[in-house]
């Protein structure tokens, strides 16, 4: 399906969830619920949401939240403002990370943050159907995917059931680094994972390369430090 009519469809479904919650409204007799807003209109008022909650969340100054607020609003729809993909790691919480509300992040998991089909679809979702307006590439140190790949590469062992798949996908962006030894290796193929990967989607087509090309999202790379709590752009 093209941007375009993928765009069109948003548009369609919005409607109908603003009339759902009229007709609701008539039914029961209350005022309508209206949709939940979006925190940002544009790619670097996104970056900037991101970048402020992790400040906060890091400097352990998380801003006070009634959770029951807004649920009813959620029923009609949901905006969020950035999507993230992020490692499986029990860790990193990205919605805590970055300090935000319920309905505001858009989360793809997977241990190593690489992309897959399964991802990149969901992720397409959110730009083109959602109007997410930032994807960021969310990796951390002490990975354990990328250590189990840095070790299967270098010493050529075989990773038991399906883990072994995390080692050959997450191969083509970790594998240069070991062209240079040094203590930092882990944490340079953590980085390079997280870049090749923020290539890849900046260049998916039919449908991310097109709105990146027409600045209507932004794909970022981050690493989450697990000692502090700080995400730095890579």
């Amino acid at each position: 399906m093209c941007d375009q009519c993928l765009q069109k469809t948003a548009s369609r479904r919005a409607v109908m969830f603003a009339g759902a919650g009229l007709l609701a409204a008539a039914q029961f007799g209350g005022p309508a619920q209206a949709q939940p807003a979006r925190a940002a209109a544009t790619p670097d008022e996104a970056l900037k949401l991101l970048q402020a909650g992790n400040a906060r969340y890091a400097a352990n100054q998380p801003q006070q939240r009634d959770f029951s607020a807004g649920r009813a609003a959620r029923t009609l729809g949901q905006a969020p403002f950035a999507a993230i993909l992020g490692c499986a790691d029990s860790r990193v919480a990205p919605e805590l990370a970055f300090d935000q509300n319920p309905g505001d992040l858009f989360v793809v998991r997977v241990a190593g943050n690489f992309v897959t089909p399964d991802g990149l679809g969901s992720l397409e979702y959110g730009a083109a159907v959602l109007g997410t307006k930032l994807i960021m590439v969310l990796g951390h140190n002490s990975c354990g995917a990328v250590n189990a790949t840095i070790e299967a590469l270098q010493k050529g062992n075989t990773l038991p059931g399906h883990i072994a798949d995390l080692v050959r996908a997450m191969k083509p962006g970790i594998e240069p680094t070991l062209k240079n030894a040094g203590s930092d290796l882990a944490q340079r193929a953590v980085v390079a994972n997280v870049q090749y990967n923020v290539e890849r989607l900046k260049t998916a087509t039919p449908i991310l390369a097109g709105m990146v090309a027409k600045g209507e999202l932004r794909v970022v790379g981050g690493v989450y430090d697990l000692a502090t709590g700080k995400v730095s752009l890579v």
